[in-house]
């Protein structure tokens, strides 16, 4: 059982819609007062098919998902969201182990913490995830930032490369690396012209990389990204490493995009992730 108790709610702020899907009543209605407290309007479901049908009416920006449901579990109900929301998932379950923790992670979860949890916890994750959600939307209706082209400073925790070449020149708004483009204001991204359907946390790793051009950008820098901890330094767990990993599985599979033969991400082994060469990728 959650222990804690969240303070006073404050009023529901435009746009932040959340969907709690949770069978245990006691749970759903903790749930539902943290979000509240957080500012969210909040619609509770108390098994999967319901929760779904919630997601397609409400269009929340987060859901917070049992695994153990009535009829579909948690991990089948995330599968199902991800084919048609971005809705940033926090899944939360009584199973602690790491394979549960990359089972949801794999099926489509942003997030994922363990029951009893606290409240306080779950409410700094919450925020975490709106500061990135604000961040965005803030860039959304800012003047463009650096012209495309332009090599951005590597973040902290990267390792300089000698091949330091930047991502192609775009159209404003838009990076571009052999075929694939990203834009970050419109939170778009395509391959070859083919629009590519990313969660939010894939679209944020995809997107650090993109801007880091050929530099290294370490495992704990993008955990520490996935977290919400801009240019912070922070601890970084094993577990949080290997989310980043299992984000980066799910993202590549998207983009067609293998491990031994890389087009646009190449692994640098027990460092992180770059762009790939782009004259390797035309040899493809």
């Amino acid at each position: 059982m959650p222990n804690g108790s969240p303070a006073a709610e404050s009023p529901p702020e435009p746009g932040r819609v959340a969907v709690v899907i949770e069978d245990d009543a006691d749970i759903r209605n903790l749930l539902q007062a943290i979000l509240e407290q957080a500012g969210f309007s909040t619609h509770a479901c108390e098994d999967g098919a319901v929760g779904i049908e919630a997601i397609r009416t409400y269009q929340p920006i987060l859901t917070t998902l049992d695994i153990s449901l009535p009829g579909i579990d948690g991990f089948e109900v995330a599968r199902q969201i991800r084919s048609f929301s971005t809705t940033y998932i926090i899944m939360l379950s009584a199973r602690d182990e790491e394979i549960d923790t990359l089972m949801g992670l794999d099926a489509g979860a942003d997030d994922y913490l363990t029951k009893p949890f606290r409240p306080r916890e779950l409410r700094a994750r919450i925020e975490a995830m709106l500061r990135r959600y604000h961040a965005s939307t803030a860039e959304q209706e800012a003047p463009p930032p650096t012209p495309v082209g332009t090599v951005v400073p590597a973040p902290a925790g990267t390792a300089e490369t000698a091949d330091t070449a930047a991502v192609e020149p775009e159209e404003p708004g838009w990076l571009s690396h052999n075929g694939l483009r990203i834009n970050e204001e419109m939170w778009l991204c395509d391959v070859d012209g083919s629009p590519v359907e990313l969660t939010r946390s894939e679209f944020d790793l995809l997107l650090a990389i993109m801007q880091g051009a050929r530099r290294v950008i370490s495992k704990e820098s993008l955990a520490l990204e996935l977290r919400g901890d801009y240019a912070t330094t922070g601890y970084v767990s094993d577990s949080d490493k290997r989310a980043v990993e299992v984000h980066m599985a799910n993202l590549r599979r998207k983009l067609n995009d293998p491990v031994g033969s890389p087009r646009f991400i190449e692994t640098v082994r027990g460092v992180g992730y770059r762009l790939a060469d782009a004259r390797r990728a035309a040899r493809r």
